[in-house]
């Protein structure tokens, strides 16, 4: 192969034709940013499963696609760790109940279930001459989106595991409910939560 033919190692994880959809359905242009600091750590490309490309590369998690890290978010438990296709068909089959339910684009429902999932602010422990005290910080852009999937997969692992609710349906609460901005929702309560410990230790 010509050295011209060979792909960039460095180009983003969704080096795919222009109109790709995700899965095959879901259209990946015009996706709406509302929070413009996490909005260049939340990539939406057309692919869901990148092998690992960027695992090697620090910081490079951030251009995979939102939808990949969301995935591999749900797969680290005990009982799911390395099942990607399971994952990968019951967030497909959640992608279809949040448009019956919505009638949106499921890509924007997670990009705003990530904005509104993000703390704005947490607390770091300080010592004073052996005394721990709290104090309140910013949190990095880049955190924010991981704190976000965080509490989101905690959320659907929460609501499926042991209970009745099938997991394509944990899946669509917990991103409806957090686009919305419901504090009954997991992730949405954990980030208020978050913030109301950081305002109290300023």
């Amino acid at each position: 192969m010509a050295a011209e033919d060979q792909p960039d190692p460095d180009a983003p994880a969704g080096g795919a034709d222009v109109g790709a959809k995700l899965f095959g359905t879901w259209e990946i242009e015009e996706i709406a940013y509302e929070d413009p600091s996490t909005e260049r750590y939340i990539t939406v490309t057309p692919v869901a499963h990148t092998a690992g490309r960027h695992a090697s590369k620090q910081f490079k998690k951030s251009q995979i696609s939102i939808v990949e890290r969301f995935i591999n978010r749900l797969m680290q438990t005990e009982e799911n760790t390395g099942k990607k296709q399971k994952t990968l068909n019951h967030v497909r089959d959640a992608f279809e109940l949040i448009h019956e339910r919505t009638d949106e684009n499921p890509i924007q429902v997670l990009v705003t279930a990530v904005e509104n999932a993000a703390p704005r602010e947490e607390t770091v422990r300080l010592k004073y001459g052996g005394i721990s005290v709290p104090k309140a910080v910013d949190v990095a852009p880049q955190r924010r989106v991981d704190q976000a999937l965080k509490f989101l997969a905690e959320g659907v692992y929460n609501d499926s595991f042991k209970t009745p609710t099938p997991v394509e349906e944990a899946i669509a609460n917990q991103l409806v409910g957090a686009a919305n901005y419901d504090v009954q929702t997991y992730a949405v309560s954990q980030k208020e939560e978050k913030e109301r410990v950081a305002a109290a230790a300023r």
